[in-house]
C-alpha cells in the first residue's frame, strides 16, 4: 500500500480512504498480503486527473461503478468491427476533456447501453471516431450530453428501419452478396434526403 501510495503521489491515509470510498477496486489477496497492480495505480492516476478537472469525488465514485459494471470491448464489437467507422482508444481524462462537466454515470451508462462505450482495461473504446467528434461538437454548442445521446438513440431506431427497407429492396431483386456492393448507393439516397429534408425545414424557420 505504501508503494502504490508513492507511485500515485498521494498518501496512505489518502488510499485508504479512496478504497473505503470504493473508488479503487480491492486488492488481489494471497492470505495475510494484498497485492496491488498497474491497474490500480492507472485509476488513481485517474482519480487525480478528474480532481484536477473540476471532478467530484462523489461523481469520481458514480462514474468508477458505471464504468465497473459496463459492457467492455468484447461486447461493444461482439458482431465484429465497424467495416467503415474508426473505434476511438480513450482514457476517462480524455474523455472528460471531450465533454467537459457533462461526462456523469448517468451519460456513461447511456453511452454504454447504445454501444457508443466500451471498457478494455483501463481504457474507455468509443465505437466510432465520426460520432464522438460530432457529439463533442454539439456540446461545445450548448446541447447537453444527455439530449445528444437521446437524439441518438431516436436516430438509431431510424437508421435501422432505413437499413431494413434498402436490405428488403436488394434481397428482393439480387441476392444477399450484392449487398455490400450496393451500400453505397444507399448511403447516397439518405444523404442527399435529409439534406433536402434539413432544406424543407430551415425554409420554413422564424429566421428566414
Amino acid at each position: 500500500m505504501e508503494e502504490l501510495a508513492r507511485l500515485a503521489g498521494i498518501t496512505v491515509r489518502t488510499l485508504r480512504f479512496y478504497r473505503e470510498r470504493k473508488l479503487i477496486p480491492p486488492p488481489r489477496r494471497e492470505g495475510r498480503i494484498a497485492w496491488y497492480d498497474d491497474h490500480h495505480l492507472a485509476r488513481l492516476r485517474t482519480i487525480s486527473a478528474l480532481l484536477e478537472r473540476g471532478h467530484t469525488l462523489s461523481g469520481i465514485a458514480e462514474l468508477a461503478e458505471a464504468f465497473d459494471h459496463g459492457r467492455d470491448v468484447g461486447d461493444l464489437l461482439g458482431i465484429g468491427a465497424p467495416t467503415e467507422e474508426t473505434p476511438v482508444r480513450l482514457t476517462p481524462e480524455e474523455l472528460a476533456d471531450h465533454f467537459a462537466g457533462e461526462v456523469t454515470a448517468e451519460n456513461l451508462a447511456a453511452a454504454m447501453d447504445l454501444g457508443y462505450l466500451g471498457t478494455d482495461g483501463d481504457e474507455i473504446v468509443h465505437i466510432s471516431r465520426r460520432l464522438l467528434d460530432v457529439s463533442a461538437a454539439l456540446v461545445r454548442e450548448g446541447i447537453p450530453l444527455a439530449e445528444v445521446l437521446a437524439a441518438g438513440r431516436r436516430v438509431r431506431d431510424h437508421a435501422d428501419a432505413l437499413a431494413a427497407l434498402f436490405t428488403d429492396l436488394i434481397l428482393r431483386h439480387a441476392s444477399e452478396g450484392d449487398l455490400p456492393r450496393l451500400r453505397p448507393l444507399a448511403k447516397s439516397v439518405v444523404d442527399a434526403e435529409l439534406s433536402m429534408a434539413l432544406d424543407r425545414r430551415l425554409s420554413k424557420s422564424p429566421e428566414s
